[in-house]
């Protein structure tokens, strides 16, 4: 989730939730790290090779939240992965960080 859409969930909660219990904050959608190893390696053209330590466990198959709620509150997360990690990794490399 990008960093905008989190700020944007939080006021928009502040604007228009009051209730006690607690709310998932999320895109809803899911992705293996295997697929966001590749897709970060092309956003910043890694060309090397990416090695998982098959001996390890996977830990949990799906860490998708449900988003249910706050989506039908009305509020839904706009930036999509790979731009949001294109327009991060930009905003590094202009800034130094990188």
């Amino acid at each position: 989730m990008h960093v905008d859409d989190l700020a944007s969930a939080c006021i928009y909660l502040l604007q228009n939730y009051s209730a006690k219990d607690a709310i998932n904050v999320g895109t809803g959608n899911d992705i293996s790290i295997a697929e966001f190893a590749k897709t970060i390696s092309e956003i910043i053209g890694y060309e090397g090779e990416i090695i998982f330590n098959t001996q390890k466990p996977d830990g949990t198959m799906i860490k998708k939240l449900d988003v249910g709620k706050i989506n039908r509150l009305g509020w839904r997360a706009n930036i999509e992965l790979i731009s949001g990690l294109k327009s991060t990794y930009q905003w590094a490399v202009s800034n130094g960080v990188i």
